[in-house]
């Protein structure tokens, strides 16, 4: 958090390529191009302009917290701020039907940011090329970080927009403006892969500054790669196969992260959450962020600036990333300590007499409920911005104490220092799990899924209330061998896939790999829109919404090279 843990951004030595494409056609004055730098200081000054790159997004074009795409388009989160009007693109989506390919922020935007990164990568990777090994040592290593790091943006934008344009370190402008986001699902996946691979073949297997990627970050992305490629879709999104062989390949791929020895499981799952914690045994690649580092704000996460509580008094702005009813409903647990499956939305949870999975009160701020672990700070509804429209809920995984050294309040926004998580081996666990249940062998992913739930039950030490009790009442049981069918294990994983991960912004792309987005989000609107009305004309439509629409401008700017996604 206050430390530097990859070389000093040097900014003089970046070449920052803008919105897209669009200025590949100039040098823009004031910025030195990759042929002015060939000195192995000056390179590497780029590489870590690329490791900048991925955590550069903005509030209104995010590309890592993925709150307003993979959350607040499921089941998980409204919303949330000022009415349905503020910020309205993030409404849009929420609805679905409302999405189109013009619109002006968040959808074209964060195609732009995501753009940025991968071109950094790409000038780096040219500069580290015209090196030689001899004059710098450290170039097998760094072509490997930059093919990762640009085969992370490749990735985020499949699962965003799915029909995207691919191309290399050695594309030219011209060659750029060449290419289509025509490929097959199996071309795109592997030409991304191929980067993940790269990174496996010539990583070590440990690296000497943290937030860099050694070889089993690169065998973890490359598992949840192959995963989504293993969910076979057809051109309007429906998943028509499971591909056994590519989820044999996702079993190799965690089990030599598991076996490395290098993670775990922290004791307690608020360890996730919190920058004290940052860099720890559960954390296998993470974006990298600064604070009291010598300059004015340090390097802060501000895509998660609108989502604090807008009546707290110590922030005092935004009120966006409320938890949906829904949601909190997940979490009751039955007299077993096991999912309410089938019954949990069939009414309102009364938390005051229902018991919960412990994972509720680390991820949804309740009316009396210790928030962020502060228990002199309780959550109050009055906390919540527009709760006529929104409910009582808040979110709060993301968001960090103002008291906590990683806080930095700029105008009315804010920005943490805590680094931001991209894989962790708790998702190495349940990807592993996934593999196992749909190769027929459910058996083997029990102990893996129950290592989650016992982790789970166990993280109870910072919810106490200042008189040492607790708000809710938890029973978090794990799961037994009677009855662990492959449906049912089916279900368990998907389940606990949502409670681990909740608002995390996984859910939505999860419900999509599945291919049970239209039938869980028009279930879920159909009973949550007479809980909150603003969702009353809200419809999932199979075969567009998996996806967001490419960007308009971007079809245009391409002369209609570009191929608009189904439905837009």
């Amino acid at each position: 958090m206050n430390k530097k843990y990859i070389p000093a951004f040097i900014a003089s030595a970046i070449l920052f390529f803008g919105s897209c494409k669009k200025q590949l056609e100039y040098t823009p004055t004031g910025v030195l191009s990759s042929t002015d730098l060939t000195s192995p200081t000056a390179v590497e000054g780029l590489v870590t302009a690329a490791y900048a790159g991925i955590g550069n997004g903005d509030m209104i074009g995010p590309i890592y917290s993925m709150w307003a795409y993979g959350s607040v388009r499921s089941d998980d989160a409204y919303k949330g701020g000022g009415g349905t009007a503020d910020v309205g693109e993030v409404d849009a989506l929420e609805h679905y039907n409302l999405v189109t390919p013009s619109m002006v922020i968040f959808v074209p935007r964060t195609w732009q940011n995501l753009f940025k990164s991968i071109s950094r990568a790409n000038v780096a990777l040219r500069a580290v090329n015209n090196l030689d090994e001899s004059a710098f040592p450290a170039k097998k290593s760094r072509l490997a970080e930059l093919k990762f790091l640009r085969a992370h943006s490749f990735f985020t934008m499949k699962l965003l927009y799915k029909n995207i344009p691919l191309f290399d370190e050695t594309a030219t402008p011209d060659d750029i403006l060449k290419v289509s986001n025509d490929l097959s699902w199996e071309a795109s996946w592997n030409k991304i892969a191929d980067d993940f691979q790269f990174a496996i073949d010539n990583l070590p297997e440990t690296q000497t500054q943290l937030g860099r990627p050694n070889k089993y970050a690169a065998h973890a992305y490359l598992a949840k790669l192959r995963l989504f490629q293993a969910y076979e879709q057809n051109a309007t999104h429906q998943v028509i196969n499971i591909n056994k062989t590519r989820l044999q390949e996702v079993v190799a791929l965690c089990q030599s992260v598991i076996a490395s020895g290098k993670y775990a499981l922290s004791a307690d799952i608020s360890d996730n959450f919190l920058p004290e914690t940052e860099n720890g045994p559960e954390s296998i690649f993470a974006i990298q962020f600064t604070i009291n580092d010598g300059t004015t704000a340090g390097r802060l996460n501000y895509e998660d600036g609108l989502n604090y509580p807008h009546g707290a008094p110590q922030y005092g702005c935004c009120g966006f990333h409320a938890a949906s009813q829904n949601l909190v409903n997940a979490y009751t647990t039955n007299a077993n300590g096991l999912p309410n499956f089938s019954t949990f939305n069939s009414s309102i949870a009364n938390l005051s007499t229902t018991t919960v999975d412990v994972r509720l009160d680390h991820t949804v701020g309740i009316e009396g409920h210790v928030y962020k672990y502060d228990n002199t700070k309780l959550f109050s509804s009055s906390w919540v911005r527009d709760p006529g429209v929104y409910g009582n809920f808040h979110t709060m995984r993301n968001q960090q104490l103002a008291t906590s050294s990683s806080y930095f309040k700029n105008g009315p926004f804010m920005g943490v220092a805590k680094n931001y998580d991209i894989i962790r081996y708790d998702e190495i666990l349940l990807i592993q799990a996934e593999a196992y249940i749909e190769l027929g062998q459910p058996d083997k992913a029990l102990p893996l899924i129950n290592q989650i739930r016992t982790r789970a039950a166990a993280s109870t030490g910072k919810l106490k209330k200042l008189d040492g009790s607790f708000a809710s009442s938890y029973n978090v049981q794990p799961y037994t061998a009677v009855g662990w069918t492959q449906d049912y294990a089916r279900k368990a994983l998907q389940w606990e896939r949502r409670l681990e991960f909740a608002t995390e912004g996984q859910r939505f792309f999860d419900l999509v790999r599945w291919g049970i987005a239209a039938q869980v989000l028009n279930d879920y609107i159909s009973i949550e829109k007479n809980r909150r009305t603003f969702l009353a004309t809200a419809v999932f439509t199979a075969g567009r919404d998996e996806y967001l629409p490419i960007p308009q401008s971007e079809i245009t700017f391409t002369k209609g090279l570009y191929k608009q996604n189904p439905g837009y």
